[in-house]
């Protein structure tokens, strides 16, 4: 005989949404990692004219703000290619497209050195299979990687510099320069993050991240009706503010 349970059940909408900056991840660097966040951060110090840093995580990450001041969304993007392109030895596109050329192996190798080499800046991944189209068919590949709680993103706590610091400059690197299509899906409810590998990203005017608005509790130009964070895309933002006749 089985009882039946009189009480209302909650519906799931109902339930409150888990603040993912409320438990902050702590991270025990290893020497190779300090060693990374440095040369990185060195990278980007001279791309910003030698500008003093403190150094360890936290002054990488005040660096990205730094580079970001005084430009607009294209000109982030661009200054943070310009230091992935500083990181690579001559001639680095050429031998890259000669070793990886698109396949179902070298987007999951690309993967696999991924979450070897870069735990140090987005904190725990692993590889994952996902679904590409290749050769006009859908195809399985274990060339996806998951970002468990991205290290970068809970560290800034801001979408602009998660859209144009790491994700599109990121995409652009791979699918333009090396030629490999990469696809990052950052998850903004729990801070983590999927890579594809193999998968071209749709503009950024047609992906859904391109109107999320602001963490409320974090960023200080977060509005109380939500509305696409302005660093997102700051041309936009900026043919909304009203003018004034002089």
């Amino acid at each position: 005989m089985h009882a039946r349970c009189s009480a209302q059940t909650t519906p799931a909408a109902a339930t409150p949404k888990v603040d993912p900056f409320a438990q902050k991840e702590t991270y025990n660097d290893s020497p190779l990692d300090k060693f990374m966040v440095s040369y990185f951060a060195g990278r980007m110090s001279q791309q910003l004219g030698g500008r003093e840093y403190v150094p360890g995580y936290e002054g990488f990450v005040e660096l990205s703000r730094e580079m970001m001041k005084g430009r607009n969304s294209k000109q982030q993007q661009q200054a943070v290619s310009g230091v992935l392109g500083s990181l690579m030895p001559p001639q680095a596109s050429e031998r890259f497209r000669k070793w990886f050329p698109v396949s179902k192996w070298s987007a999951e190798t690309n993967a696999l050195i991924t979450v070897l080499g870069f735990k140090w800046l987005v904190g725990p991944l692993e590889t994952k299979e996902v679904e590409v189209e290749f050769e006009g068919e859908k195809q399985k590949w274990k060339s996806g990687v998951q970002i468990k709680k991205c290290r970068y993103l809970e560290q800034s706590g801001c979408i602009g510099m998660c859209v144009n610091m790491c994700k599109i400059p990121t995409e652009d690197f791979f699918t333009n320069q090396f030629g490999l299509p990469l696809t990052m899906n950052p998850n903004f409810e729990d801070l983590s993050c999927e890579m594809i590998f193999g998968q071209k990203a749709p503009p950024i005017e047609q992906d859904p991240l391109y109107n999320q608005p602001c963490f409320a509790h974090e960023c200080t130009l977060a509005e109380k009706e939500p509305v696409p964070c302005p660093k997102i895309d700051t041309d936009r933002h900026r043919k909304k503010l009203p003018t004034f006749a002089g």
